[in-house]
């Protein structure tokens, strides 16, 4: 008794025959998770075109490829290809110019339009199973170079219109539009034809098309775009309009204009001279008057006009003296200025010469005394010496007068021995009293002397005899 699958078997066209043949001979090792994978393709018109596998899924017997989505139609097979005996059998679908490969990938042939479109890969398995995987063929033709034409490549400013056009026109292509190699953004890609309304002088520049499809891109010619503008309103330099007999006037005048303007200037209503520059030496009184600058566009014929209005005038008497007068304050004030400075700086160089001349008398008279004592007076960081004088001698008292006291400065680290011995410091009179200020805790404690009398030394003598070697004080006479 037969079984049920073997009318089945009876039934198989030859290319089944082929795979079931083929799966009892190969052996497959791939790995178990790879899949069926083809990657969808464009080419160019008349050149070969490959419908790449780039993995199949394990244990695979032989390939089967369609003519698109449906498998259900033997028409559309386009061939199969066994694995083990290295054989294929080409289908309906199939025009002699497509082969399929040993890895399953399908060549076609100088493609033509005709091939685009989608196709349907069978890998089937030596258990008889099969896997499918759809792919998609573009076949467009390679782009010719594009010619770029213009109605014009002279426009005038505000006025008409300019249009560009890409030819060929092509299907399936699209336009880029360039301007000094960038894309200019009032175009459009759809479009062959591009039209710039209303012109202005930004729109100047060079121009190209860039045509592009799936399998190749050109780029046109250039044009370059002149756009006529202008003249603007002119621009007179200087500003100033006020001159003197004997003086010289120079005038510029400028405009923005493509092409470059021709200027004319104008004085009473006659040319005085073709260019931008106008200079008249040793002006006088009548060459008062409005001067105008005429900027002309040889190419549109359009004008624009600028005026100058120039007064010379003779100097009066009184501008001569206010010219005078002011002259005159300048150089008081500066020579202000130079005396003080001179005096200040006399008085500072002064008041160093005469510390100079201090320092080595008070040295010499400290060392006397120094062999004397024991013990070294200490050093004061900054003393001062306060003169009290009064008119008449009331009284000895330490009391300071106010109505007329002079500090004076000395340098830092004065040894108080010297300060007392200099005569030009201290010249004591017969009744002035000395006193001596120690400063403890930010406040000064008085050490009041008896009156003192005779010469400095005496009294110098007197005053060191009663103050302590370690203490600094600040020592002052009271009169």
């Amino acid at each position: 008794m037969e079984s049920p699958s073997a009318p089945a078997h009876r039934q198989l066209v030859p290319w089944q025959e082929l795979l079931l043949a083929g799966s009892l001979l190969i052996f497959w090792s791939l790995p178990t998770n790879q899949q069926l994978l083809i990657d969808n393709l464009n080419a160019p018109e008349g050149k070969d075109a490959l419908l790449d596998v780039k993995a199949v899924p394990p244990q695979t017997a032989g390939f089967k490829w369609f003519k698109g989505e449906n498998t259900g139609d033997e028409k559309l097979v386009i061939g199969i290809y066994v694995i083990a005996s290295k054989t294929s059998v080409s289908g309906p679908a199939n025009n002699s110019r497509q082969i399929i490969c040993h890895n399953g990938s399908l060549l076609f042939r100088k493609a033509t339009k005709e091939d685009s479109g989608s196709y349907t890969l069978q890998a089937i398995k030596t258990t008889l199973q099969v896997e499918k995987a759809v792919v998609h063929l573009g076949v467009y033709p390679e782009l010719p170079t594009p010619t770029l034409t213009s109605d014009t490549i002279n426009a005038e400013e505000n006025k008409g219109h300019v249009v560009f056009r890409c030819e060929p026109l092509t299907v399936n292509t699209t336009y880029r539009w360039l301007m000094d190699n960038q894309t200019h953004q009032k175009s459009s890609k759809f479009e062959n034809v591009f039209t710039l309304q209303p012109v202005t002088r930004k729109d100047s520049g060079s121009y190209q098309c860039e045509t592009r499809n799936p399998v190749s891109v050109r780029l046109s010619n250039t044009i370059k775009l002149n756009v006529l503008y202008g003249p603007d309103t002119p621009t007179i330099t200087p500003t100033d309009f006020q001159y003197y007999p004997g003086s010289n006037l120079s005038l510029s005048c400028t405009a923005l204009c493509n092409p470059p303007a021709e200027y004319t200037w104008i004085f009473r209503e006659k040319p005085l001279k073709h260019t931008a520059e106008l200079f008249i030496p040793h002006i006088t009184a009548k060459d008062s008057g409005t001067y105008t600058c005429l900027a002309h566009n040889p190419a549109t014929g359009l004008n624009k006009t600028a005026v100058q209005n120039i007064s010379v005038s003779v100097l009066t008497d009184k501008g001569i003296i206010s010219i005078v007068i002011g002259v005159l304050v300048s150089l008081v004030v500066i020579a202000a200025l130079v005396c003080a400075l001179f005096f200040r700086k006399t008085r500072r160089v002064s008041d160093q010469r005469d510390l100079t001349q201090s320092k080595p008398l008070a040295s010499n008279h400290s060392q006397g005394h120094s062999d004397n004592s024991p013990n070294k007076i200490n050093e004061v960081t900054y003393s001062s010496l306060n003169f009290s004088v009064q008119e008449s001698k009331k009284s000895t008292s330490v009391s300071p007068s106010p109505k007329a006291t002079k500090t004076v400065y000395l340098d830092v680290k004065k040894k108080l021995t010297a300060l007392l011995a200099d005569p030009k410091l201290l010249s004591p009179s017969p009744g002035d009293s000395f006193v001596l200020r120690k400063k403890e805790n930010n406040s000064f404690t008085p050490y009041p002397l008896h009156s003192l009398g005779g010469t400095s030394s005496s009294w110098t003598q007197t005053a060191l005899s009663s103050l302590s070697t370690d203490e600094k004080v600040y020592p002052g006479v009271c009169r």
